[in-house]
């Protein structure tokens, strides 16, 4: 494995800059960005949301700006099984596209993921401390 840092873009629960803290174990730089071509749908029983391709959509989040490959590992594993690391390219406000890596909803799972988007606002005001509780205990 080379040694060098790759953008990610992050669409739900790592939007949340301590969260991505949390997972990664430092400081980032970031933005925003958007990414065409997908949709991002909740979970089924779960806070966090899973993006699948779809022409016709986008999907608005974070990008993280030159994350180690260390820091890759670390999102590699909290990701887990129901996602895969995927490259894309990202558009940021000013117009810039921009390569990153994002974590894409394995297909053959996509009957977990309910219909509509993610309710970012629902997911600050509820989801965001069961998510923290679930998933970022200290070791």
């Amino acid at each position: 494995m080379t040694g060098h840092n790759r953008h990610c873009f992050t669409y739900g629960s790592l939007m949340t800059e301590h969260i991505m803290f949390g997972v990664c174990g430092m400081q980032l730089s970031a933005k925003p960005a958007r990414l065409t071509g997908f949709s991002r749908h909740p979970v089924k029983d779960e806070d966090y949301p899973g993006i699948v391709p779809s022409d016709a959509d986008e999907v608005h989040g974070v990008l993280y700006l030159a994350v180690p490959a260390d820091a890759i590992a670390r999102l590699d594993a909290f990701e887990g099984e129901q996602y895969r690391r995927t490259p894309v390219t990202v558009e940021c406000p000013d117009g810039q596209q921009l390569s990153a890596d994002t974590y894409v909803f394995r297909p053959e799972l996509a009957h977990l993921l309910l219909p509509g988007d993610w309710d970012e606002a629902a997911f600050e005001r509820e989801g965001r401390a069961r998510f923290e509780r679930k998933f970022t205990r200290e070791d």
